[in-house]
């Protein structure tokens, strides 16, 4: 049994394909399967199975367009109900996949129909576990409904049971989420996975998760609960989107190249009120910005920000340095749903910014900050931190507003004089500063760590 891992860190997912050489399935299939297919034609191999652990809430999913390019079976609970043919599974039936063999085991709690699938090849066994056992955690239980919450939890507790039951100590354990995906839930304390020296991805134990797992530390099922339920706080609003996307089968994606943009066709966008995204590092563009534009650094954690905060179905413009930035801002986009970009500009901001209003702020430290506000000098501080975050302490008389609440909220914030907006690293402060400065205010983006707060002597508030 040979398993090639597919990374996606922008969203903290895996996909998978398990192949005896031969024959292949493919386990959770991100909507960009060009990447899916290059290792499928590398190695040559056929694939029968399109393996879905279930109905995902953080991306579109490929695997009904992979399904159809391969001629494989789409397979899913038969419980979840889809607007498109599939191969219904149940709990126990099994699957075959050239020399191996996959048993479907219902893993209910990340959703009510949750499948994990037991891959053997008779002298090595591999639990894929999508959302439901994850590397020293399990997945959340709060994205299907508020009212289910409680009773996924419980679910949730008792499929780790399960699972850590019914296989075997040295059967290897690969979750979908868990890699910075907000699909995951609390952490564990210790850690449970590590590096496999075969194949250099990070992989874990049954026996890894026994020891470490919180859904198994925790041995009471009311305390896991009220455990569990205290840790849940925001997640991105557009996975709400996602779920009936992938219900109704989603098709191929365009990764073409937009269409080009001018500073007039630029300008006249941001006036009608539409999205154009600065690709560029956050001083960059503090540095030098079209006035109006929103300043969204490509890389791992774009997509994850930008659809939180964008208002859905709102046209969105990509503007940066070069063709490949804004590539990589639109394969990210389409894996949630945000099938093409209304238009692009390239060459950075003297190209696309030519005669239209530009617009600059200050980018500091929290070491300014401190001395400021240490010469009694009145200031303005915006934490853009989540609830759970603040609560390990906030700068005392500092305004909270979670960065995704910002821009309903954006008459809290003040109006006489600079704010100084901050977060835990600064990326989220970048594009919270953008939005303050699109709204009129003048930011001072703190382009530093909350880490070093109390080194730094903030009076500190929950």
């Amino acid at each position: 049994m040979e398993i090639i891992t597919i990374e996606t860190p922008s969203l903290g997912d895996r996909s998978y394909v398990v192949t005896d050489g031969t024959v292949a399935a493919v386990v959770d299939p991100q909507r960009d399967i060009d990447r899916v297919l290059e290792v499928i034609e590398e190695r040559g191999l056929q694939v029968t199975h399109v393996l879905e652990t279930h109905n995902h809430n953080d991306y579109v999913t490929g695997g009904v367009e992979l399904a159809h390019q391969t001629g494989a079976a789409y397979v899913i609970s038969a419980a979840e109900e889809m607007f498109f043919d599939v191969l219904g599974v149940e709990d126990g039936d099994e699957l075959t996949v050239g020399a191996l063999t996959v048993r479907a085991m219902h893993t209910p709690g990340h959703t009510p129909t949750h499948m994990s699938y037991i891959v053997a090849d008779g002298e090595r066994t591999v639990a894929f576990t999508g959302g439901s056992l994850l590397y020293g955690s399990v997945g959340r239980t709060d994205l299907i409904s508020k009212a289910m919450t409680e009773e996924l939890t419980r679910l949730q507790h008792g499929t780790a049971k399960r699972l850590v039951a019914e296989l075997d100590d040295d059967t290897t354990v690969l979750p979908t989420h868990g890699f910075g995906s907000f699909c995951s839930s609390a952490a564990a304390d210790e850690q449970t996975s590590n590096v496999d020296p075969k194949y250099g991805v990070e992989t874990s134990t049954i026996a890894d998760q026994k020891r470490a797992n919180v859904a198994l530390t925790i041995t009471d099922t009311e305390e896991f609960v009220r455990t569990l339920m205290e840790g849940l706080d925001a997640y991105p609003r557009y996975y709400a989107h996602m779920a009936p996307r992938n219900k109704v089968g989603p098709g191929p994606v365009d990764l073409s190249p937009a269409v080009e943009a001018d500073p007039t066709e630029l300008a006249r966008r941001i006036h009608a009120g539409e999205w154009v995204v600065d690709l560029r590092s956050r001083t960059a563009y503090a540095k030098d910005h079209v006035t109006g534009t929103v300043n969204v650094e490509v890389g791992n954690s774009f997509i994850t920000y930008l659809a939180w905060i964008v208002p859905w179905g709102v046209p969105v413009t990509l503007i940066g340095d070069t063709q490949e930035e804004v590539s990589e801002a639109q394969r990210q986009m389409v894996r949630v749903g945000i099938d093409r970009p209304a238009a692009q500009a390239l060459g950075g901001v003297d190209a696309y910014g030519e005669g239209i209003d530009r617009g600059s702020y200050r980018v500091d430290t929290l070491d300014s900050l401190a001395k400021q506000m240490a010469e009694g000098e009145p200031v303005h501080v915006l934490d853009v931190r989540r609830h759970d975050e603040r609560a390990t302490g906030g700068i005392k008389d500092s305004i909270h507003i979670p960065i995704h609440e910002l821009e309903r909220r954006m008459d809290e914030v003040p109006t006489d004089g600079e704010v100084w907006v901050h977060c835990a690293s600064g990326y989220r402060a970048s594009i919270a500063s953008s939005l303050l400065a699109r709204a009129g205010r003048a930011p001072v983006l703190l382009d530093d760590s909350d880490t070093r707060l109390e080194e730094l002597g903030f009076e500190l508030t929950a």
